[in-house]
């Protein structure tokens, strides 16, 4: 039988400085940023042990202070910076995040803008 595991953590939010316009570095918004990460192990399924799993609580802390850190232009650089970090520092296959821009300078209605970047180690 094989398993495959993968964490998900939806919806983090942050004010942050990020965006090419003046405005949006003088006056900054909110960002939603979506993480998902699949561990090199799945032996926390097995043995129920912290020690075994990716502490989500710990990539959470490491995404918001990327985010909230030095502005970026653009949010694609701002998505492949946290997924290069998260899989620099967890023991991670690959990641994937997504970075929602709900308040994007655009001049038409619009819900939501999203960029997702996925990378592997």
């Amino acid at each position: 039988m094989t398993r495959q595991l993968a964490i998900r953590i939806e919806g983090i939010e942050v004010f942050a400085f990020h965006g090419v316009l003046p405005e949006e570095r003088s006056q900054g918004q909110q960002f939603r940023i979506d993480v998902e990460l699949v561990p090199s192990s799945d032996r926390a399924c097995d043995t129920d042990a912290l020690g075994d799993a990716v502490d989500y609580g710990a990539v959470t802390e490491r995404v918001v202070a990327i985010a909230t850190g030095e502005p970026v232009d653009l949010i694609e650089h701002l998505a492949d910076l946290i997924a290069v970090d998260l899989l620099g520092v967890f023991p991670i296959e690959h990641v994937t995040v997504a970075v929602h821009k709900p308040h994007a300078p655009i001049a038409a209605p619009f819900s939501d803008v999203v960029v997702t970047v996925a990378r592997t180690a």
